[in-house]
């Protein structure tokens, strides 16, 4: 049995999860959501690319149009703040400079820039969104257990019109939309779901 603290805490974290429906009236504050982007942005994805975007919608009137596109789902609305999940692989290609150590010698990072758009860049736009979005699946599992960690409730959400999330956001027509993440103040205590056995999803050879 793994017993370090960092590991207790993410296992603690892990088991503990659970998707929360009902929040309570406290806020979540803008500390909270930047620490909890900025640390399930901590998330590898290749050649550190990190495609994933968030948008963080407070706004009443705003989170009704979502709810909207969510088949009204009320967690939508019941949350005080809905993540919006999408990417963005021409805007982290374009800046792919930032993901650079500065200490990656200049002629090593204009090669891994050369090779990124050679390859990612040349790709059709619904498959480099694709690749993004295989990519933001990763951030979206930190951001849970960062959230659970926090004592935040999170009720992810694959169930909406994408279409219908960028036109009220306003996002690139190319981007995809992973999920939608209710976040709050729990008000109950979720539902504890049945997990299969590890012998049914594990091989050892």
């Amino acid at each position: 049995m793994i017993t370090t603290p960092l590991a207790h805490a993410v296992l603690e974290a892990a088991e503990s999860r659970r998707s929360i429906r009902r929040y309570s009236d406290a806020p979540v504050t803008e500390a909270e959501l930047v620490q909890l982007v900025e640390t399930a942005g901590r998330a590898p994805s290749a050649y550190n690319l990190q495609p994933w975007r968030w948008v963080a919608v407070r706004d009443p009137e705003l989170k009704g149009r979502l709810q909207a596109s969510a088949y009204g789902q009320p967690q939508v609305g019941a949350a005080p703040v809905v993540l919006v999940l999408y990417t963005d692989t021409l805007d982290a290609l374009d800046n792919v400079e930032e993901t650079f150590a500065p200490t990656l010698p200049a002629d090593k990072a204009a090669g891994t820039k050369a090779h990124l758009r050679s390859t990612i860049g040349a790709q059709s736009e619904a498959d480099r969104e694709a690749w993004g979005a295989g990519q933001s699946y990763i951030a979206l599992g930190y951001l849970l257990l960062v959230a659970e960690s926090m004592g935040l409730g999170t009720s992810p959400m694959l169930g909406f019109d994408a279409e219908q999330v960028k036109s009220v956001l306003g996002l690139p027509s190319y981007a995809r939309v992973p999920a939608l993440v209710a976040v709050g103040h729990p008000a109950e205590e979720g539902f504890v779901s049945t997990r299969h056995a590890v012998e049914r999803v594990l091989s050892l050879r």
